[in-house]
C-alpha cells in the first residue's frame, strides 16, 4: 500500500499530460445511448448527469452508444462497486457488435472486484475478427470506488492507448504490414455493462459473489467522444490525418511524458502479460515484438 501511495504522488503530474482535451457530448443519456437490456436496473440521478447500473442474483444491465465509430478518442468517469465486489465485473469497452459474435473486433476495460479491502485489478484486452487472448491486468494507485476517475481509449491506425487518469498503462502497436492482431477496419460502439462473472473473475473462481451484498451499483458520467463517426459506406474522416488530433503524428506516439508514466505503470503495476506468459504461448504472439516506445 505504501508503494502505491508513493505512486499515487508521483502520478500526479498525469493531469497534465498532453493529451488534448475531447469535445463534450451531448449531455443527455438518451442522446447517445441505449439500454441493452435490464432497464429497471438502470437509473439516473435527478439531474440525469449520473447513471447507474446495478446487478443482483436476478440479472445486471448495459447500455451501448447509438452510433458507431472508426478511430478517435473515447472518455469516460466510472465510480466502481464499493465494499465486497468478488466475483463482480464493470466492464467498460467498445465492440464491433452487440454480442460476442465469431467474427467481433473489441477493445476492453474490464475491472474485476474482490473482497473488501483487497485492490481492484484492471483487465485489459483486444479482439480483431474474434480472436482475443490479448490480456493483461493492472493495479491501480487509488481507490476505484470512492471517487469518479477517467478511463480513456485513444484508436488510430498506428495504436491503441488504455488510459486511466491521462495514464497511459497499455499500449498496443500496429505493425507496418496487414496483419490478423491489430483491429483497424471496423467500426465499433461502445459499451459498458455490470455483470456476475464469479466462475473466472476473482482469484480464478475462487471468490464467489456474496449476493447478500447485492445490489451492487457502477456509477457513470461525463462522457466525452472525439472521433470518426461511422457514415455508410465509408466515412470520409477515417481518412484524413489532417483534421482530427488523433489521428496526427503527435497522437501515434507516445509523448516523452506519458513515456515516464507508462514507464512507472510497467515497473509497478502490471499484474500479468500475456506477452511475457510463454507456458501459455510457447511461440508469443507476433505483435509481442512490437515496442510500445516506438
Amino acid at each position: 500500500m505504501a508503494n502505491l501511495l508513493c505512486l499515487a504522488v508521483a502520478l500526479v503530474v498525469a493531469a497534465s499530460l498532453p493529451v488534448p482535451q475531447a469535445a463534450e457530448s451531448k449531455s443527455s443519456f438518451e442522446d447517445n445511448f441505449s439500454i441493452m437490456w435490464s432497464e429497471d436496473h438502470f437509473k439516473t440521478s435527478e439531474d440525469g448527469q449520473i447513471w447507474y447500473l446495478s446487478l443482483d442474483k436476478e440479472t445486471g444491465c448495459g447500455f451501448q452508444t447509438k452510433q458507431r465509430y472508426r478511430f478517435g478518442w473515447f472518455s469516460m468517469k466510472l465510480k466502481l462497486v464499493g465494499g465486497d465486489s468478488a466475483g463482480v465485473v464493470t466492464a467498460y469497452y467498445m465492440c464491433t457488435e452487440n454480442g460476442a459474435g465469431p467474427e467481433r473486433d473489441e477493445l476492453d476495460f474490464e475491472f474485476l472486484g474482490n473482497r473488501t479491502g483487497e485492490p481492484y485489478l484492471i483487465q485489459t484486452n483486444i479482439y480483431k475478427n474474434g480472436t482475443g487472448g490479448r490480456e493483461m491486468r493492472h493495479m491501480l494507485w487509488f481507490d476505484p470506488t470512492e471517487d469518479f476517475h477517467t478511463y480513456s481509449i485513444l484508436w488510430n491506425n498506428q495504436q491503441i492507448v488504455f488510459f486511466v487518469d491521462r495514464v497511459p498503462v497499455r499500449v498496443f502497436k500496429n505493425a507496418d504490414y496487414a496483419n490478423n492482431f491489430f483491429p483497424n477496419e471496423k467500426p465499433m460502439y461502445l459499451f459498458s455493462s455490470i455483470w456476475n462473472a464469479d466462475d473466472w473473475a476473482t482469484r480464478g473462481g475462487l471468490e464467489k459473489t456474496d449476493w447478500k451484498k447485492a445490489p451492487f451499483v457502477s456509477s457513470y458520467k461525463d462522457f466525452n467522444v472525439d472521433a470518426c463517426q461511422w457514415e455508410d459506406p465509408y466515412p470520409a474522416c477515417v481518412s484524413t490525418t489532417t483534421k482530427n488530433w488523433w489521428d496526427q503524428y503527435s497522437a501515434w506516439h507516445l509523448s516523452d511524458d506519458q513515456k515516464m508514466d507508462f514507464a512507472w505503470v510497467e515497473r509497478n503495476l502490471v499484474i500479468y502479460d500475456y506477452c511475457k506468459d510463454t507456458k501459455r504461448y510457447p511461440k508469443l504472439p507476433e505483435e509481442c515484438s512490437l515496442s510500445p516506445w516506438d
